[in-house]
């Protein structure tokens, strides 16, 4: 095998699974906080795992990636204070500028999933993937280019309400 997975990396990508799952069961039983709340506890500890400690805190603290660091640490404390629909939101922009680099090596690995894979490969799928990933990417940097640090959060703010 070319790639074998440690154990510690089985149980980090086990914990981002619950955490998508309690995250999208939180929003499917209409934004409930208890179950978003589990969601972002497992997803974020999943990642701490997977990436490693120190890996995850430079992701978060990087200088480049500050502003998705305060969407998404925004919008879990607007979960905390019983606003869920709008600490999502938060949220979603948040994983999305901090991740968004990641987007081709996700989508190869999209491609090898058996039945979804096959799914996203049509063209129309792909053009609709890559239109979407290429919308969010310029909203970030149009929206968020060189900003000081109590505007971003203003910037994200009007960024996820032009994405959305």
């Amino acid at each position: 095998m070319a790639y074998e997975m440690s154990e510690l990396k089985k149980i980090g990508l086990g914990l981002i699974g619950f955490g998508i799952f309690f995250t999208f069961l939180g929003a499917l039983l209409f934004f409930d906080r208890g179950l978003l709340a589990l969601g972002n506890i497992f997803w974020l500890s999943g990642v701490a795992i997977l990436l490693g400690w120190q890996s995850t805190w430079k992701i978060f603290t990087n200088r480049a990636n500050y502003k998705g660091s305060v969407c998404f640490l925004l919008g879990l404390f607007f979960i905390f204070v019983r606003w869920p629909v709008v600490g999502i939101i938060f949220e979603i922009y948040g994983c999305i500028a901090l991740f968004g680099g990641f987007w081709p090596s996700v989508k190869v690995f999209l491609y090898q999933i058996p039945v979804f894979g096959w799914i996203i490969q049509y063209p129309i799928m792909v053009s609709s993937f890559d239109a979407l990933y290429l919308q969010i990417t310029f909203a970030t940097f149009y929206f968020c280019k060189r900003m000081t640090f109590p505007s971003a959060v203003f910037a994200c703010m009007k960024s996820v309400l032009l994405v959305t």
